[in-house]
């Protein structure tokens, strides 16, 4: 071969090469630092919380799998999963299997108005707080929600939502544990789950200009659980007395202009007796559109709004914007007394005419 051609050999030999390492260098493989990605490529192995260290898989029989559907323009739905399974002798010679799971999701809300308030209140009430930076969503450390920009609305104008979900548990032979899904806290899951979000507008076509950020400190819950008490949440109308209180415990989540929650469970947490939940952050309370009704829910209530058997719901102007209270309940509990204490609170908290009748300004 002579030199001329030796030398154009080679230099295709280059460019091959060259194109391949660009190519290995975008989905983070061999290569470079040959480490995994997941969820669209928002996650790297060893990139920080539990799950995804290479630690995870020290134990005997361990793997991490992970699945994945992308969201495009023409399909606006995706979910990916990452699971880890590994399994262990105890000290009795039992079989301990240990399962970890994270599923993010990016979709619409729910479309049955049921369905859109347990979700809602399942990620913004009990424990959760807001997410840092003004972003519109919550997150208690387990669970996540970021309401989208309203660009990627669905077709029938419902946001669209990225949440993410845990789950860990020690099966044993003869019983079932909870455990710690390794996310590491409320900051990281707010920055997985943004990161989550990134990725997945992008697949989808309707990314921001500008990327979304969560790198300020998430606010913490303004106090712990309560089990002796004869007022829940500090609010007036909200007493319990009797067997009644000694049976509850309750949770002050978020008091903020846009988020405000308190829940009551009954057997030490195990157990709702009931979730109220206001929202007035603009993409968050967008979240109700269309599942507020058309009139007030009954006499003298202010807005619009609707008393179903598990949950109730109304919507009324706050200094030109939707103020949205929520309470979740099982219908065995007759809870009306307290949503109209919790609304007519929150509503003069913020600085807003009473939403509940017999309500005060004051």
């Amino acid at each position: 071969m002579g030199g001329a051609r030796r030398r154009a050999a080679l230099v295709g030999a280059v460019a091959v090469l060259v194109a391949a390492g660009v190519g290995t260098w975008a989905t983070d493989t061999w290569p470079f630092d040959g480490k995994d990605t997941y969820c669209w490529g928002a996650w790297k192995e060893d990139s920080g919380p539990g799950f995804l260290s290479r630690e995870a898989l020290d134990e005997d029989n361990a793997s991490r799998t992970a699945k994945e559907t992308v969201p495009t323009p023409g399909r606006q739905r995706g979910r990916c999963t990452v699971a880890l399974h590994s399994e262990r002798v105890s000290s009795d010679g039992g079989k301990v299997v240990e399962e970890t799971e994270i599923t993010v999701t990016y979709g619409p809300a729910p479309e049955s108005a049921a369905e859109r308030m347990e979700w809602i209140g399942g990620y913004l009430g009990d424990r959760a707080m807001p997410l840092p930076d003004g972003l519109p969503g919550a997150t208690d450390g387990r669970h996540a929600l970021l309401v989208l920009p309203k660009g990627c609305d669905a077709r029938d104008g419902r946001p669209t939502a990225v949440t993410l979900d845990s789950t860990a548990r020690s099966v044993y032979s003869d019983s079932t544990m909870p455990g710690d899904a390794g996310l590491g806290g409320s900051q990281s899951v707010a920055r997985l789950l943004v990161a989550a979000a990134n990725h997945a507008m992008e697949k989808a076509g309707c990314a921001p200009a500008e990327p979304l950020e969560a790198v300020s400190p998430m606010p913490t819950l303004p106090e712990e659980d309560e089990d002796f008490f004869t007022r829940a949440c500090r609010i007036r109308g909200l007493e319990f007395v009797g067997k009644a209180a000694r049976d509850l415990e309750y949770q002050v989540g978020a008091v903020t202009r846009d988020l405000q929650s308190c829940s009551v469970r009954t057997e030490h947490g195990e157990g709702r007796y009931f979730d109220a939940l206001m929202v007035a952050e603009p993409r968050l309370s967008a979240l109700f559109d269309g599942a507020t009704g058309s009139k007030p829910p009954a006499r003298g209530w202010r807005g619009t709004g609707v008393f179903a058997d598990d949950y109730k719901v109304v919507r009324a102007d706050c200094a030109g914007r939707p103020l949205t209270v929520l309470m979740l309940a099982p219908s065995l509990h007759e809870t009306t007394p307290y949503f109209a204490a919790f609304a007519d609170a929150v509503a003069r908290r913020v600085g807003c005419a009473p939403v509940a009748p017999g309500g005060s300004s004051r």
